[in-house]
């Protein structure tokens, strides 16, 4: 059957879908009734019949799941398409949606959904699965949003679907639990609502927001949505009025407009006052006026005739129509005086400019005129995600990562001049360093200072809305550590963070160079050059990728040289007699980090075993002596720094281990084949009893025992304790 054919029983064929969902049929119904009605007003019918195609196997994969709501499960990819639906995306992204929980909770796979639906469809159910697995907490937060915006920067509709997702699921909290109510709106407040307003999506961003407010503070977003509708009586008058002069005049003036009244939402009242620490009654501009003209001509020709209308107020006029906002938003705004004296707040924008502000990214996929060009906002998304990934690959710390996108997640601009008259947007705080970073890396790297509006200035000045700016330049400048100090923007903190990474790396790899000859020096090693295949198979010991590595972890202090010396010339020498090392030596290896193929030999004064904290030093004849960092003889040790090194237990270490325990018991008889008994049934050997002293009512006893670590000795003592014999028990 064709796919037009198809489509024509979209709606005849419910019934095959019903009876794939089960019981509560009538609900569904009405879902999938809307959902085609928005989908039939701009798709074509062979879209559709794809969507109803994959909407046909959702269900069949999802039959008998139910949310933590009780309802069934496939009501919430529809309930995503439907959202998506309204933004007018396109059919790849709403079957995609439709199926996005379906590798993750059934057993369909992403071939199968590639074979069914066609790759692109399974990259995106793919990406939106990796992002739902994503926890932001802790010290997962930095790598998870990592993975995030790597997935973003393959498709951005990745994060479409995935904002999409959460604004249902911030719908349907009401069955969960208090606690994770807050999380997930939480969540949802840091993360997914700042990220919709940075990619335009400010519909959606900001029911989001109001969502979020409602489960985090239920009472505060009570109360300021009754002041709202309180407003609203109190204001729809004076509203009322101005719409009506207002279109009145614009028509008399030949443009076509539309002229509405509108509220803020719920989260920015609050917000406002937060920042402005105002009380709810001191919350004056809760409606305002939006004026949607045909032209983005007419918006300034409806501004002039505004204020030809009502007196505007002094320094309230923004223009985000020349200088859109960072995520696309262009707008004229101003304030006047309108009827009865009250102050009105207007916005003007065109047709074009108001599905971009509304739906931002999204508006690309339906909207082809008028959206692109320099300030579209998918092309601002994609230079954003874009500027991430060269911070990503810059900064080896996720945590710095973190760090620039919080920055950039909650961006307040100001806009600056280049020489040449290009305007740069930078976040409030910017300083000329971090404009010299805006224009390139190698002029942010080779900076020396500024001249802001003629006049010259310090790199750490901070940069006003309208200065004209310019950078001055030396080849040999470079980057300090006190630029992070006032570097603000995203990209200039991880350039100079990587400038300086990689200067510290060269120092280190000099350095280790010259101390790794030293040490080889000092044992008496005289080639010139080290041979290749001795440098391999020690980097292949040590699992490290390069031999400039090793280097720089002994220029950094990683690495002891004496130690990695050692270790090379035992390799050497292994290599020399074409054998390996002794078998008997490498099993010594696994138990200290750091000291591969090496002689290890354990201190009899003091019985060191794996858990207590450990220091090494190096004898003639014995190789590596390990003691405890508590033993008396590391008085000694500790007099000649250059001969001795911390060490610390490999998490593999396996074997057993001798250690002395001294007992004082009651002098009776069966006491020794007692404590015998106890040390035997923890499987642990005597390797030697004496008998220190034996008094009439006591007894003294050294036993050296076989132990595999510390618990293993701590669960010993722990039952030897317990017998009612033994008086006194320590570890020698």
């Amino acid at each position: 059957m064709s796919k037009i054919a198809l489509a024509k029983r979209w709606k005849k064929s419910l019934s095959e879908l019903l009876e794939a969902l089960g019981k509560a049929a009538p609900d569904h119904e009405d879902l999938f009734s809307e959902l085609s009605g928005v989908l039939e007003s701009y798709l074509d019918e062979a879209a559709v019949a794809d969507i109803y195609k994959a909407t046909l196997y959702s269900a069949d994969a999802h039959k008998g799941q139910k949310r933590i709501s009780g309802e069934d499960y496939i009501c919430h990819p529809i309930a995503v398409a439907q959202v998506l639906g309204e933004m007018c995306m396109d059919s790849r992204t709403i079957i995609a949606a439709i199926l996005h929980d379906v590798v993750e909770d059934t057993g369909i796979t992403l071939n199968q959904i590639g074979e069914s639906f066609g790759d692109d469809v399974a990259v995106l159910v793919d990406g939106v699965s990796k992002v739902s697995q994503l926890e932001f907490r802790e010290h997962a937060e930095a790598e998870s949003f990592r993975k995030m915006f790597m997935a973003m920067a393959q498709d951005i509709r990745v994060i479409i679907i995935k904002l999409a997702d959460r604004l249902h699921n911030m719908h349907t909290l009401d069955s969960l639990d208090d606690v994770r109510k807050r999380r997930i709106a939480r969540q949802t407040l840091e993360i997914y609502a700042p990220i919709a307003n940075r990619l335009g999506m400010r519909e959606l961003s900001q029911k989001l927001e109001d969502l979020s407010l409602l489960n985090l503070y239920p009472k505060r977003y009570s109360a300021i949505a009754k002041k709202v509708k309180a407003s609203k009586r109190g204001r729809k008058p004076v509203v009322n009025e101005a719409c009506k002069n207002i279109q009145d005049k614009l028509a008399q003036n030949g443009l076509k407009v539309e002229v509405y009244g509108r509220e803020k939402n719920i989260f920015n009242i609050y917000r406002k006052m937060q920042q402005k620490k105002l009380s709810l009654k001191e919350v004056k501009d809760i409606n305002a006026i939006r004026i949607i003209t045909e032209k983005r001509p007419d918006c300034y020709q409806a501004l002039g005739i505004i204020h030809q209308l009502y007196k505007p107020r002094p320094e309230s006029f923004k223009d985000y129509i020349a200088i859109p906002k960072i995520n696309g938003y262009q707008s004229l705004h101003t304030v006047v005086v309108g009827p009865f004296g009250q102050p009105v707040e207007i916005q003007i924008r065109s047709q074009s400019m108001h599905r971009i502000a509304e739906k931002g990214v999204a508006s690309h996929w339906f909207y082809k005129t008028e959206t692109t060009g320099e300030h579209a906002p998918q092309q601002l998304a994609q230079q954003w995600l874009k500027s991430f990934l060269v911070s990503q690959h810059m900064s080896s710390d996720s945590g710095y990562y973190l760090e620039h996108l919080k920055a950039d997640l909650f961006p307040d601009e100001v806009y600056v001049f280049t020489p040449k008259g290009a305007i740069k947007r930078l976040p409030r705080g910017a300083t000329a360093l971090d404009f010299a970073y805006s224009v390139h890396s190698g002029v942010g790297d080779h900076c020396i200072g500024a001249l802001i509006n003629q006049t010259a200035v310090p790199l750490h000045e901070k940069l006003s809305n309208g200065d004209y700016v310019e950078i001055k330049t030396s080849r040999n400048a470079r980057p300090i550590p006190q630029w992070l100090d006032y570097a603000v923007t995203s990209k200039a903190r991880a350039s100079i963070r990587h400038y300086l990474s990689q200067q510290k790396d060269r120092e280190s790899l000099r350095l280790g160079r010259k101390l790794l000859r030293g040490a080889l020096s000092d044992q008496g090693y005289r080639k010139v050059r080290i041979p290749s295949a001795d440098k391999v198979n020690l980097l292949k010991h040590l699992e490290l990728d390069g031999w400039e590595r090793l280097l720089i972890d002994i220029g950094f202090g990683k690495r002891l040289p004496i130690l990695v010396a050692k270790q090379l010339i035992a390799e050497s020498e292994a290599q020399q007699r074409n054998r390996p090392v002794p078998n008997d030596q490498k099993q010594s290896t696994l138990t200290i980090e750091g000291t591969e193929r090496l002689l290890i030999t354990y201190a009899s004064c003091c019985h060191p075993i794996p858990g207590d904290n450990i220091i090494g030093t190096t004898t003639r004849g014995r190789g590596l002596v390990v003691h405890q960092s508590n033993c008396k003889n590391c008085k000694v040790i500790m007099r000649q720094p250059d001969n001795y090194f911390h060490l610390s237990w490999s998490e593999t270490t396996k074997g057993n281990f001798q250690v002395v325990i001294d007992v004082e018991t009651q002098n009776e008889p069966g006491v020794l084949a007692t404590i015998s008994n106890i040390i035997a049934e923890h499987n642990s050997n005597i390797n030697s009893l004496t008998v220190e002293q034996e008094l009439r009512h006591t007894a003294k006893m050294l036993f050296i025992i076989e132990v595999t670590d510390r618990k293993h000795l701590a669960d010993v003592m722990r039952q030897l304790h317990a017998e009612p014999s033994v008086i006194k028990l320590t570890r020698g």
